[in-house]
C-alpha cells in the first residue's frame, strides 16, 4: 500500500466487487481493474519497459488512461503524462528531456506521437495495444516496487517558457493524495468526477486520493457543462475538482436549475483565481455544496494553501488561510523573514509531497529548494484577519512609476464588469514609467467594451495608478490547469 499501483491491488483484495471506475457505459470493479492493470503491464513489459524507465502517456481522459498509468507504475517505471494539446516540437522536447523508452498514445494523438518521435530512440505504442495480453502475470508484477522509487515526472505548464520536469517518488505522490482526504472528508462512499485532464497533476492527485479510500472514479473524456451536470445527477457524484471557468460555464447552463444535484457535497476549485463575484454566485446557486479553494503548485505535489468552505463563504476574495494538511507555509520577504499583516511576500512551502527536484536540472532544483523550503515564486498578501491572497507571480509584478502593481488585483476588478467573460493583465515596457498596465479581455457575446469603460469601472475598485492604459480584446490563452499562458500574451504584445 506504499505505492500507487499497490493501492489498486490492495483494494482488489479488500473490496473486490465494489465499483472502482466508470467511463461512459463501462464499469469496472476493483478486481476487474486490477486484472486490467496486470494485463496492460505485461504488454508494456513485452515492449521493453523496465523498472526505472520513463514512459510517456499522451491521451484524452478515459478508463484506459488510468489503466495504462497504473500499469506503468506497477512495473516500477516512471509515468510521464504528456498534454495532448502540445505541438509536435513540445512533445519531442519532453520525450527527449526525460529519456522516455516508450510513448503510449490514444488514436487521437497517434499522428503527433509518431511525428514527435522523429530521430528519438523512444518507441510509440497505441493505448489499444495494452488490451492485447492473453495472460496476466500478477505474481510477477509489482512485487519489487518500493515507496522510494521514482513514480512521476510532471512537466510544468511552461507558462513563462520551457517546461521543467517535476520528479516525485511514490512516497511524495501518495502524500499529495493523502492531503486531500481531510480537506474534503473523503471516504469509500465518495464518487469523484474527473473533469480536469488526467495528464495534469491535480487529476493524478485526486485519482490517488480515491485509491487511498477505495472510492469510485468517474471519468469524462473532456469537459462540457451540460454533460457534467447530467453526470452529476445520474452518477450521484459527491466530489469534483474544477478550474473556475468550468464552474462558471456550469452556472450559465440552463440545466443547472433542472438537475437533481443533491448528492454533490464538495466542490474543490483552484489552479487559477476565481473572481469573488463568481464565488458569491456559486454559493447562491449551490447552497448545499461546500466550496473549498486550493492554491497548489506542481513542485509541491501539487499542494499549497487552502480555504475551508466556511472561510470561502466569509472571504470569497481571498485565496486561502492555511497550509494543506501535512504541510507548512510561510510568507517571507527577500531576506527570508516572515512578513506581517498588510505586506506582500513570497509563499514558501515545506511538506511530504514537495518534489525531489527538477529532472536533470540540479542548479534549478537547488534554487527552488533553498534552505529546505520550496520557493514557489507566488507573491501573497497577508491580511490583518489572517487571510492570504495570491496577487502575482514574483516574475510578473508590474512596476509602473516606481510602484508595484499586482496583476490579480487588476484582473479581479476587471472581472467584476458584467460584460467581461475572461481577462488577464500584464506589463508593457514604457520609456517614461518603466511599465504600463495592459488588459487583455474576452467579452460576453457582442458587448462593446472600450478602454474608457473599463477604466471607469475599475476606478471605483482600485487605485488610479493600477488602471489599465491599454485594452486588447482577445481570447485568453490558458493551459489545461486554467492558468494564463503569459508568454503567449507577451508575444501578442511583441514583448516576449
Amino acid at each position: 500500500m506504499t505505492t500507487i499501483a499497490g493501492l489498486v491491488r490492495s483494494n482488489a483484495r479488500r473490496v473486490p466487487e465494489r465499483e472502482a471506475l466508470v467511463f461512459g457505459p463501462g464499469r469496472l470493479s476493483w478486481r476487474e481493474l486490477d486484472l486490467r492493470v496486470d494485463a496492460a503491464a505485461a504488454v508494456l513489459a513485452e515492449h521493453g519497459l523496465r523498472h526505472g524507465d520513463r514512459c510517456g502517456l499522451m491521451a484524452a481522459n478515459s478508463d484506459e488512461y488510468l489503466v495504462a498509468a497504473y500499469a506503468v507504475l506497477r512495473l516500477g517505471a516512471v509515468l510521464v503524462p504528456v498534454n495532448t494539446r502540445l505541438a509536435v516540437p513540445e512533445i519531442a522536447f519532453i520525450v527527449n528531456d526525460c529519456g522516455a523508452r516508450l510513448l503510449v498514445h490514444d488514436s487521437g494523438s497517434r499522428e503527433k506521437a509518431f511525428a514527435a518521435m522523429g530521430e528519438l530512440s523512444a518507441a510509440a505504442i497505441g493505448l489499444g495495444e495494452l488490451r492485447s495480453c492473453r495472460r496476466a502475470r500478477a505474481a510477477e508484477l509489482g512485487e519489487d516496487v518500493r515507496e522510494s522509487d521514482d513514480a512521476l515526472i510532471l512537466y510544468t505548464s511552461g507558462t513563462t517558457g520551457k517546461p521543467k520536469g517535476v520528479l516525485l517518488d511514490h512516497h511524495r505522490a501518495i502524500w499529495a493524495g493523502l492531503a486531500q482526504l481531510p480537506l474534503g472528508g473523503l471516504s469509500e462512499l465518495d464518487r469523484y468526477l474527473h473533469l480536469t485532464p488526467l495528464y495534469h497533476g491535480s487529476g493524478i492527485t485526486m485519482s490517488t486520493a480515491m485509491l487511498l479510500v477505495g472510492g469510485t472514479q468517474i471519468v469524462h473524456e473532456r469537459f462540457e457543462a451540460g454533460q457534467a451536470l447530467r453526470t452529476l445527477e445520474s452518477e450521484r457524484v459527491t466530489v469534483l475538482l474544477g478550474v473556475p471557468t468550468m464552474y462558471q460555464l456550469m452556472l450559465e447552463h440552463a440545466d443547472v436549475s433542472r438537475r437533481d444535484l443533491g448528492a454533490w457535497r464538495i466542490a474543490f476549485f483552484g489552479a487559477a483565481p476565481m473572481p469573488a463575484s463568481a464565488v458569491r454566485r456559486l454559493l447562491s446557486v449551490l447552497p448545499r455544496v461546500k466550496l473549498i479553494q486550493q492554491a497548489g503548485q506542481t513542485e509541491a505535489g501539487p499542494a499549497g494553501i487552502y480555504a475551508t468552505a466556511d472561510q470561502v463563504h466569509a472571504r470569497p476574495d481571498a485565496t486561502g488561510v492555511q497550509a494543506f494538511p501535512y504541510f507548512e507555509a510561510r510568507i517571507v520577504d527577500e531576506h527570508d523573514q516572515d512578513i506581517g499583516p498588510g505586506a506582500v511576500g513570497e509563499l514558501i512551502l515545506r511538506g511530504e509531497s514537495v518534489m525531489k527536484g527538477y529532472w536533470g536540472l540540479p542548479e534549478a532544483s537547488a534554487t527552488a529548494l533553498r534552505g529546505g523550503w520550496l520557493r514557489t515564486g507566488d507573491l501573497v498578501r497577508v491580511d490583518v484577519d489572517g487571510y492570504l491572497t495570491i496577487v502575482d507571480r514574483l516574475k510578473d509584478v508590474i512596476i509602473t512609476g516606481g510602484r508595484n502593481v499586482y496583476s490579480v488585483e487588476v484582473e479581479n476588478a476587471i472581472a467584476a464588469h458584467p460584460d467581461v467573460l475572461d481577462c488577464a493583465v500584464l506589463g508593457q515596457p514604457h520609456r517614461e514609467y518603466g511599465e504600463t498596465v495592459v488588459a487583455v479581455v474576452a467579452v460576453r457575446g457582442d458587448a462593446g467594451l472600450t478602454l474608457d469603460r473599463i477604466r471607469s469601472h475599475c476606478a471605483e475598485l482600485i487605485a488610479d495608478y493600477k488602471l489599465p492604459r491599454e485594452l486588447i480584446l482577445a481570447e485568453i490563452p490558458r493551459n489545461a490547469a486554467g492558468k494564463v499562458v503569459k508568454h503567449e500574451l507577451r508575444a501578442l504584445l511583441g514583448t516576449e
